[in-house]
């Protein structure tokens, strides 16, 4: 395996954990946005009002898209790990 395999895998692997991790970090972005503004507009400090919508709507969104999530782990093992092993290391 030559270097420029072992970016390449590199770069799929980071590209796939950011593709897998936007969709949370989307949802905990809007999501913390909006609960503070009406905290702001409400003068309500309340430390769990930040906590519990935030992992209330991330877990849905987990939910929604842990079968998207699935088949680019599958796509990335069957094109890189098992290229690999195929080839011979």
């Amino acid at each position: 395996m030559s270097e420029q395999d072992v970016v390449d895998a590199l770069r799929a692997f980071l590209l796939a954990g950011v593709v897998m991790g936007a969709p949370l970090m989307i949802a905990a972005l809007v999501i913390g946005v909006v609960v503070g503004l009406l905290q702001a507009l409400t003068s309500i400090q309340e430390m769990t009002l930040t906590f519990a919508p935030k992992l209330i709507v991330m877990l849905i969104v987990f939910w929604l898209t842990a079968g998207h999530m699935g088949r680019i782990l599958i796509n990335l093992f069957n094109s890189q790990v098992i290229g690999f092993i195929a080839s011979g290391g």
